[in-house]
């Protein structure tokens, strides 16, 4: 059969979806090329955001934990978790580990370079941990954190420094980003927004009540716990995570997801604007 015969769009995702990801790419790419500064702003948001569903979390962990079964407190909790990644969609804001999605596929068919793309996930993954700590500051300002949301923050951050060692943490962070991108995936081919907000929910869900690793969330609470000084946290345990955490997203999200989709829709519609 001749390859220009075969209906790409019934077969996989098609044209239509290579071609929204990569013009995805190039926004991206312009905006941190010539506006800087707002490419950071939106990061920063995606950062802050996560920050305020963070508290939120740790608050129905306080009120909950002592009426409730823990798996039904951290099915809850991993629900309203999941509200996260719709705020931080829809605000059309910057989140490192769906970046390491859509920039894998630009880099397959050569549209961005190497050095482009490091640099992108570096100014956003300094843009997301800014929000984080900008978030925590503020409630230390105030009294929005509890005695016992304080306790929790401990318990996480316990939990995510001294729990594993950094082979456990980088499979745990593969899985953690496959399912987030495997529902960007999915919610990219749906109009309808309660629909497309339920799928990305249901895969946010499964990541955060498994307890898998996700860098950016493990850099949100690590923020909460330099700025409420916590006699947990260490540099060394800290960097093994967020380095076991940061290979393991971009394995999940960006091979698993992003190489396997960009070469099953690969008809060669880029070779002409290939970098060289």
């Amino acid at each position: 059969m001749n390859e220009k015969n075969i209906k790409w769009d019934k077969v996989f995702y098609g044209k239509a979806w290579i071609k929204h990801v990569v013009e995805t790419i190039r926004t991206k790419d312009v905006l941190q090329s010539f506006y800087l500064k707002r490419y950071l702003l939106r990061a920063t948001m995606a950062g802050f955001i996560l920050g305020i569903i963070t508290v939120f979390v740790l608050l129905i962990k306080a009120s909950l934990g002592g009426d409730m079964a823990p798996g039904v407190t951290n099915l809850v909790s991993s629900i309203a978790f999941s509200f996260a990644l719709v705020l931080i969609l829809f605000t059309n804001s910057e989140l490192l580990t769906s970046n390491f999605m859509y920039f894998t596929v630009g880099l397959y068919y050569r549209v961005i370079s190497p050095m482009r793309v490091l640099k992108i996930f570096i100014l956003c993954f300094i843009g997301n941990m800014a929000g984080g700590l900008i978030f925590f500051t503020l409630t230390r300002l105030s009294d929005i954190m509890s005695p016992e949301m304080f306790i929790q923050l401990e318990v996480a951050i316990e939990h995510k420094l001294y729990a594993a060692g950094f082979l456990a943490i980088l499979i745990k962070g593969i899985f953690a980003n496959f399912f987030i991108n495997i529902s960007l995936v999915i919610a990219m081919q749906i109009d309808d927004i309660l629909a497309k907000m339920f799928v990305m929910m249901f895969g946010v869900s499964i990541f955060a009540f498994m307890g898998y690793e996700h860098v950016v969330y493990n850099s949100i609470l690590f923020a909460g716990g330099l700025v409420y000084q916590s006699d947990l946290m260490s540099v060394i345990p800290t960097l093994i995570n967020l380095l076991g955490a940061a290979f393991g997203n971009y394995i999940g999200g960006g091979l698993i997801i992003g190489l396997f989709y960009a070469y099953l829709n690969d008809h060669h519609q880029y070779d002409g604007e290939r970098l060289h």
